[in-house]
């Protein structure tokens, strides 16, 4: 029976992926073989002893101590693509609330109502206040082709705008979902130097912290439009406050307000809404759910942003995942040790992801638990796990 801890609401269509003669499921769930997890943050977590794996209902994983957990040998999760369909919707709308003040307007308005006045007579002569250019025709730059940012640039196109995008990270798979019309260009300047409208959609690291900066805004277009839904930490707010205050910048829409931008002229400040539909929620725990399913009970990795992808159909009487350093001589050591106990390999598998590697070895027949422990104390090897 796998314990598995909730530590936040997971939508019960992902729930009802992990069968119940299977999976204890429960946020009172102790000594957990893995978590799910959406937003709660995990870096004072004290691991069990016991904790495989932690799949976050979502794309960033900024709430997880990732490198802690490599060195544990515990694999991370995420689920790219599952709430992009969301995010992409609310990037349109973004794009349209910083051309065209739709807020301010609305808010005003609302004040001309509950001043008394004759909101029908008012309107025409206060509207001017309000306007701004259309899409159509324009340029919009999309930092990051993955899943979010293909979609947005796809779209984007349709709305009958030139689109350039910039990923120095572009899959073939994220190139073969672009449509050809947009033009991937080498150079991020560039993209700034050509878009009347950015948006920005990359996971936030050490490396992409403050991606957009005082040189990044200097090389853009004057009266540029910002749109950053990915990360707050993406852009330099106090860069970004001076841009607006000059003029270099004429809207900055963001999903991650904070005490610094949110009452600043020029700024649009969403309560963090990208994911929030109730499609993405289900999206996002199914996904979560499956592969913590596929890697509990076949070790199979796929879709972890710590380890590699390694699938591999099952095959023999007995299944190591074995969890390791990506340095020389380990494998050589697991086969002999299996070899000098007269265990087949029937099948075996490894990739590996930086500092870090996955391997998968089925044997042909039981092995020995003495053979067992000079496998896991093998020089490099994190875990080992055995699966019947």
């Amino acid at each position: 029976m796998f314990q598995i801890k909730t530590m936040n609401q997971i939508s019960s269509k992902g729930l009802d992926r992990l069968p119940k003669e299977g999976y204890t499921v429960g946020d009172d769930v102790s000594n957990e073989d893995a978590i799910l997890v959406r937003s709660a943050k995990l870096h004072d977590y004290v691991f069990p002893p016991n904790l495989w794996a932690i799949a976050r209902a979502g794309a960033g994983t900024n709430n997880i101590p990732v490198d802690r957990c490599s060195e544990a040998g515990i694999v991370v999760f995420n689920t790219p693509g599952a709430n992009a369909n969301a995010v992409k919707e609310l990037v349109v709308c973004a794009l349209l609330v910083a051309s065209r003040d739709v807020m301010g307007g609305n808010a005003w308005v609302r004040e001309q109502a509950a001043a008394g006045a004759d909101v029908a007579a008012v309107v025409e002569k206060g509207k001017s206040a309000f306007v701004g250019p259309e899409l159509y025709r324009k340029t919009l730059g999309v930092i990051g082709l993955g899943a979010i940012g293909s979609l947005v640039a796809n779209i984007a196109l349709s709305l009958g705008m030139e689109v350039y995008g910039y990923d120095p990270f572009l899959s073939v798979d994220a190139a073969l979902r672009l449509d050809r019309h947009v033009h991937v260009v080498k150079e991020v300047n560039e993209l700034y130097r050509e878009s009347d409208y950015i948006t920005i959609h990359m996971p936030y690291t050490g490396q992409t912290r403050h991606t957009i900066d005082a040189d990044a805004l200097a090389a853009m277009k004057d009266g540029v439009r910002v749109v950053n839904l990915a990360r707050g930490e993406l852009v330099d707010d106090e860069a970004m406050l001076a841009a607006l205050e000059s003029g270099k910048v004429a809207r900055y829409v963001t999903d991650f307000p904070n005490n610094t931008v949110t009452l600043a002229p020029g700024v649009v400040a969403f309560p963090h809404l990208g994911a929030s539909t109730p499609e993405s929620e289900d999206n996002c725990a199914v996904m979560a759910a499956d592969e913590l399913r596929d890697f509990l009970e076949n070790g199979n990795v796929k879709n972890s942003v710590n380890f590699p992808n390694v699938v591999m159909e099952r095959s023999g009487a007995l299944r190591l995942c074995l969890v390791h350093r990506n340095i020389p001589a380990i494998l050589a050591n697991v086969t002999l040790q299996l070899s000098n106990d007269g265990v087949n390999v029937e099948n075996m598998t490894n990739k590996s992801k930086g500092d870090y590697a996955y391997t998968i070895v089925d044997a042909g027949s039981q092995v020995e638990q003495r053979v067992l422990n000079h496998i896991a104390r093998i020089p490099g090897m994190l875990r080992m796990r055995v699966i019947q």
